[in-house]
This record gives structure tokens, C-alpha cells and sequence, in this order.
């Protein structure tokens, strides 16, 4: 027979129950304290996703702030770019249209920004294509001119001195030989400016020779034509 007593068996039993329920604490408190730290993680990660999501928010609105102003400076400064365009064109630019012509995208697409495109409009803009030498047949056009003032200039002087040739004093007409002298004067001058406009759109230039070319011409002929006249 066996020398454990039927009372043995229960004891053992009892002293296992209570072991086991032991362990089964241990493991439920091991598993809480797992979750616990599972569930702060996941909280930690949220709240790190939520504040690296609010920064990125943040950087994207500066963003949005810092592009519009980029884009008011590049409309501000193309606008200012067509203006001197076309008041350095004139009236050719009016085929483009009196405003601004909308923006574009250019048809070879680089690695440039906005500023490097304005940069490059800007340098064509302020570039002058250097004047043609003045030709022979260019200085004999501007000395026709000065021809024609000087001949203008002599028959209006001469209609405004008749004219103030009368018996009447303290009139209007005591001033024509002034007057006359002032037009004698200005034709030339005036040949000057249509010359200057005419070398403008040849692209050539009129240099203080030219001038003193055509003013010389309208007075010589202007002296010539009065004297011809006998008032000189």
C-alpha cells in the first residue's frame, strides 16, 4: 500500500490551485502592464502624428502666404516690365493691345523660376540696338529739310511783314515783325524735329553735326529767298 493518505492528495491539490492562481495574477498583471504600455504608445504616436501634422499645416500656409506675395512681386514687376515696353516701343505695341497680355508658360520648359524669366525680359527691354551710321543719301534727306523750313519760314515772314506794312498804329499788326522774325526762326527748327523723327524710324542717328547741317540749310536758304525778294 501507499504511504500518502487520502489527505495528502487534497493538500497537494489545494497547494497547485494555489500556485496556479498565483502564476494567472502574475500573468494578468504582466498583460495589463502590457496593454497599459501598448496604449501609451499608441497615444504617444498619435499625439506625435497630430503635432507633426499641425507643423506640416503651418509650414503649408506660410507657404501659401510666402507664393502669393512671390506672385504679386511677379506681376507687379512683369507689369512694370511691359510699361517701359511700351513706352519704349510706341505705337507698335498697341498690336499686342493696350494692356498687359495674359502670362504664359514658355513652350521649352526649364529649371527657372519666374525671376530668371523677368531677368531676361528685362535685359531685351533695356536693350538698344546701336544706330546706323548716317548714309549720304540720309544727310541729303535731313538737308531737304532743313530746305523746306527755311523755305516755309521765308514765305511766312514774308506774308506777315506785308501784312504789317499799314498806316494803322497801336494794333495787333505792330507785333507781326516779331512774330515774322519768331516763324523765320522756328521752321528750321521745327525741319529739326520731323528729321529726328524720320531718323528715328530708320534707327539711324542725328548727331549735332546733322543738326547743325539742317538748321544751317533752312537759314541759308531762308536768307537766300529773301534776298532773292529784296527784304533781306
Amino acid at each position: 500500500m501507499s504511504d500518502v493518505q487520502p489527505a495528502d492528495f487534497d493538500t497537494a491539490d489545494y497547494r497547485s490551485v494555489l500556485r496556479r492562481l498565483t502564476t494567472l495574477e502574475e500573468e494578468a498583471a504582466n498583460l495589463r502592464a502590457e496593454a497599459v504600455r501598448w496604449h501609451d504608445g499608441r497615444v504617444s504616436a498619435a499625439d506625435e502624428a497630430v503635432r507633426k501634422a499641425d507643423e506640416a499645416l503651418r509650414a503649408a500656409e506660410q507657404a501659401a502666404v510666402d507664393a502669393q506675395r512671390t506672385m504679386e512681386r511677379v506681376d507687379a514687376r512683369a507689369a512694370g516690365l511691359w510699361s517701359e515696353y511700351v513706352h519704349k516701343v510706341g505705337p507698335i505695341a498697341e498690336r499686342y493691345g493696350r494692356t498687359k497680355p495674359p502670362p504664359s508658360i514658355p513652350r521649352q520648359r526649364t529649371e527657372k523660376d519666374a525671376a530668371d524669366y523677368l531677368d531676361e525680359v528685362a535685359t531685351k527691354v533695356k536693350y538698344t540696338a546701336p544706330a546706323r551710321p548716317i548714309t549720304f543719301g540720309v544727310k541729303v534727306l535731313f538737308a531737304a529739310f532743313g530746305v523746306a523750313g527755311g523755305l516755309v519760314g521765308a514765305v511766312v515772314f514774308r506774308a506777315l511783314r506785308q501784312n504789317a506794312h499799314t498806316s494803322q498804329t497801336g494794333t495787333w499788326r505792330d507785333a507781326l515783325p516779331v512774330v515774322a522774325l519768331v516763324v523765320l526762326l522756328a521752321c528750321p527748327i521745327l525741319a529739326v524735329v520731323g528729321a529726328k523723327r524720320v531718323a528715328d524710324r530708320r534707327g539711324v542717328g542725328l548727331d549735332a553735326s546733322t543738326i547743325a547741317t539742317i538748321l544751317a540749310a533752312g537759314l541759308a536758304t531762308a536768307g537766300i529767298v529773301l534776298a532773292a525778294a529784296g527784304m533781306g
